[in-house]
Formats: structure tokens, sequence, C-alpha cells
């Protein structure tokens, strides 16, 4: 059985601590949840599960149930205490006690290291966790470049919005460019504050991506191109390519696209286009772009808006993973 609130709120006074305000700790008290979570990573026997932010512990008892040598990150040295205090002697259970980011674009070193390791092995990685919210969204991107195969955690609605959003629309931007293009994007459920303690101010959601990477090794140069480009999001694509030292009038000319645009009007599909073709991976790309527009949505197959047409609304949460 999950840990009920109480539970968590026991553990934690033996420990002598709280919930953290500056670590991102809102702890899972809804035992479905922490089930459905669970669920969302598809877990079988011998995969190897990385928990970022374990807490006390819940999830990772509910993950080690269904077989998976679970690799849990904490970076509260009082929890990590208790943790190992509970767990340490099962033998599928590993603790890294950090940051699972060494900074705002790497993985922590053990933790990287670990990940290697296991792939080298041919072992099926995933994550799956109820992620601190203040490093999720470069998390989320380190662990898709790291090879990780599937993804599901709960984190903020807006940080989900922000996945799956479609060209043009307020939640686009860098983040959504480059998951997209790393994976295949599922908003599986809406959770409301009370399925955690303390109960946060927002909405979460409960998120899985499925690896499907176009990027390969260009992933980090890639992700530079695509933050100078959204720099200037309410420049027209002319001014920020040239901006950042590029041909935009040869660039967009070749591609078709209006220079006149703004950079969030672009498909992910068009931003790694214009990436290739700035960095002279394509020649001449006027036969293999298709017309602004089009691509692939988040989760695969809808055709997004051309620059100018009218979009279709976000598809909605579904009711289970």
């Amino acid at each position: 059985m999950a840990q009920t609130k109480h539970e968590i709120q026991a553990l934690l006074a033996v420990a002598g601590m709280g919930p953290r305000h500056r670590f991102g700790q809102n702890f899972m008290i809804d035992q479905n949840l922490v089930r459905l979570v669970a669920e969302a990573g598809r877990i079988a026997a011998g995969d190897v599960v990385v928990e970022v932010g374990p807490g006390t512990g819940t999830l990772t008892e509910e993950l080690l149930a269904r077989g998976a040598d679970v690799v849990a990150v904490e970076i509260d040295r009082d929890l990590a205490a208790l943790l190992r205090n509970r767990l340490s002697d099962l033998e599928h259970f590993t603790l890294i006690e950090g940051d699972a980011l060494a900074g705002k674009h790497e993985l922590n070193a053990e933790l990287k290291a670990r990940l290697a390791a296991d792939q080298s092995a041919a072992r099926p990685v995933k994550l799956v966790a109820n992620l601190p919210y203040n490093i999720a969204s470069p998390l989320v991107i380190e662990m898709l470049i790291a090879g990780v195969e599937l993804l599901a955690f709960t984190v903020q609605k807006e940080v989900a919005d922000r996945l799956r959003a479609a060209a043009g629309s307020d939640d686009y931007g860098p983040l959504t460019v480059m998951v997209q293009l790393l994976s295949r994007v599922e908003v599986l459920r809406t959770l409301p504050p009370q399925a955690f303690w303390p109960p946060p101010k927002i909405d979460s959601a409960l998120v899985r991506l499925t690896r499907d990477d176009r990027l390969g090794p260009r992933a980090a140069p890639f992700g530079r191109f695509v933050h100078t480009l959204f720099a200037a999001r309410r420049k027209t694509l002319r001014k920020a390519l040239s901006q950042a030292g590029h041909d935009a009038d040869a660039m967009l000319s070749t591609l078709g696209i209006d220079p006149q645009l703004r950079p969030e009007r672009l498909t992910p599909e068009q931003c790694l286009t214009l990436y290739e073709l700035a960095t002279g991976a394509r020649r001449d790309l006027s036969h293999s772009t298709g017309t602004p527009g089009e691509g692939r949505g988040a989760g695969g197959g809808e055709r997004r808006a051309a620059p100018g047409e009218p979009k279709s609304p976000s598809p909605s949460p579904s009711s289970s993973p």
C-alpha cells in the first residue's frame, strides 16, 4: 500500500523535518495516483527505473514491487538518510545522494555513469517520478538526450501544456520544440492540488514521453540554435536569423518560408530544417520540407496548422494512462 498523508508526516517527524519548498517537495498522498504513475511507466521486471525526488519512498516501494531496479536520486540529505534506513538493504534499490543535475545542461555524474552502464548492457532505462517542479524542464530534456526510453512523471500542468503545445500558441517555445523532436508526448491526466501534501497552488499533470529521437548527436547544438531563435521571438524570422549571423533571406527563400513570420510560428520540424540549412547539413531542402506548418503533432500523427491558419484545439487529457 502507498503511504498515507499521516504516514508521510510521521516519517518526516522522525527525521526531524517537514516539506522543504526550496527542493520543490510536494509528496503524493493519493494512493491511486501512486499506482497510476507506476502504471504509466509500463514497467517490466528487470527494467532500470530512475526516480528523481523519491521523498519518503512511497512511489519507490511501488516501483520495487513491480520488479524494477530503482535508482533513486535525492538531494535532501535528511530524506536520503530516511531512504537509506528504510530501503538500503533491498537488492534492487540504489540511492544517489545529490542533485540530479550537475548544471542546467548536464546530468549528475554518478547518474550519467549509471545510465551509460545500463545502456551498454542493453537494459531498458526509464524515468518514473513525482518530479520536483523546480528542475523538471531541464531534467526531462537531459534524460531524453541521455537515451532514456520512456519518462512518466508528474509536473505542473503549465509545463505539461508547454510540452504538447502547437506552433503559434502561447505555450509553445524551445522546450516544446526539443521534447517533440526527441519523443512522443502524452498528457494522461490532470491532477488537483489535493493529490499532494502540501498542496501546490496550481494543478499538476501526469505526462508520458516515449523516446522518438530525430536529433541524435545534434541535440545539444540544435538546442542552442533554438534558444537563440526564440530569444528574438517577438522579432521576425529574418531579423532573428540575421542577428544570429545567418543569411536569413537565402535560407528562408530556399525553404519557402515568409521572412515576416515570427519564430514561434515554426513547427519543430521547420526549426530542425532551418538548423540543418544553417549548419550545411542540407544544401537544397525545397523539395523535402513541405509547406510551412506541416509536421507531426505532439503524440504523433496530427497535422499542425500552417502559419496564419486556425489551429485545432489541443487534445484534452485522457481519463487514464
